[in-house]
């Protein structure tokens, strides 16, 4: 079965060269989402937390796009710049899992683009 790529207006649009998502078979692979704005392109103001709450929302609108949800997430790898905003990113996080927990990375990064302080990628079933 030939991938098919996901593309939403409710996420921000890639801003390089490649997909929201993609799907291939009964599995959605998410790209990483950092916390723009997909109205304006435009990085959220605040802190951790509030990125965090933006890529969140972005990751579900992409699942949705897709056909699927949190409660399908199988793998997530979150990308941090700063590890003790560890306990921040993981209490929102958490708030989109309550009813299972999927597998998961976390990798302390340098930087992100953008001058996100988070990312997050997610490979779901539909």
């Amino acid at each position: 079965m030939k991938p098919n790529a996901i593309a939403t207006d409710k996420a921000p649009a890639a801003i390089g060269p490649y997909s929201q998502a993609v799907r291939a078979g009964d599995l959605v692979f998410c790209s990483g989402q950092i916390a723009l704005d997909p109205a304006t392109g435009e990085m959220v103001a605040g802190d951790v937390t509030a990125q965090t709450e933006r890529v969140m929302a972005n990751i579900a609108a992409v699942l949705a796009a897709a056909g699927t949800g949190f409660d399908n997430v199988v793998k997530t790898t979150i990308f941090l710049v700063e590890m003790g905003d560890f306990a921040a990113v993981n209490e929102v996080y958490g708030r989109s899992f309550p009813n299972h927990k999927p597998a998961r990375s976390t990798v302390a990064v340098r930087n992100l683009p953008r001058g996100a302080l988070v990312e997050i990628e997610v490979i779901a079933k539909v």
